[in-house]
């Protein structure tokens, strides 16, 4: 694999690509061998691989990696009591993970540290629909806005002595802060709302006109989409 491309836009098409044509991959050897090329396009680039980004990640596919074996039927290679882990099932785990391991360290070296507005910007460029632009925007630039304010509901109920526990009582408390919740994020949305068309918005956000892609950007891009192909007619011999 090459280094990222410069360009945004040839970062998401081939990113794109690579994703759509690795999902339908089922064998081992092509999942580690698409994760292994990302490890090195991170070693090319000079970049340290983000794991604490895929945390929440990992503590998925450890569960996945704990079930998928006893649920899926096929060769027992193990029981543990009633329950039956099978060769097939082991072997879908550990593919997903390392399909789900090189797409995340993918798409945290590709866009981890932009700034939303220039990927919002690549989107518009690409001739991406202005109304997921601006939910994608939002999204981006609100949820941290939300997070905060669900932490300070959280520690106003703990104030007030409030103390989670499994009864009605926790599941209605839960239920009132999830309300205000969305009741506090409608109100900001109409203000918001109000205060972009005061400033004349009218559906759609000013940007500068996309230059043309380069040719190493363009080099770049084909050679990722090129690879992930290579990896599923791998997985398809």
């Amino acid at each position: 694999m090459t280094p990222r491309p410069a360009d945004l836009r040839a970062r998401i098409l081939p990113a794109a690509a690579v994703l759509l044509l690795v999902a339908p991959i089922t064998a081992p050897g092509p999942a580690a061998a698409f994760l292994g090329g990302v490890v090195a396009l991170l070693a090319a680039a000079r970049a340290r691989p983000d794991w604490h980004r895929l945390l929440h990640l990992e503590a998925f596919l450890v569960l996945l990696l704990a079930t998928l074996p006893f649920t899926l039927p096929g060769t027992p290679i193990a029981r543990f009591g009633p329950l039956e882990a099978s060769r097939e099932g082991l072997t879908r785990a550990l593919v997903l993970g390392l399909k789900l391991s090189g797409a995340g360290l993918l798409a945290g070296h590709f866009f981890g540290r932009e700034e939303p507005e220039r990927i919002g910007a690549a989107l518009r460029a690409l001739g991406c629909p202005e109304a997921l632009v601006r939910i994608f925007l939002g999204l981006a630039r609100y949820q941290g806005l939300l997070r905060a304010e669900a932490r300070r509901l959280s520690e106003a109920m703990k104030l007030r002595g409030f103390r989670p526990g499994l009864g009605p009582r926790t599941w209605r408390a839960y239920g009132n802060l999830v309300g205000m919740l969305m009741l506090r994020a409608l109100d900001r949305a109409e203000r918001v709302s109000e205060a972009m068309r005061a400033r004349g918005y009218a559906g759609r956000f000013p940007g500068a006109v996309a230059r043309p892609l380069t040719r190493a950007d363009l080099a770049a891009g084909a050679a990722l989409s090129l690879g992930a192909a290579a990896l599923l007619l791998w997985d398809r011999l």
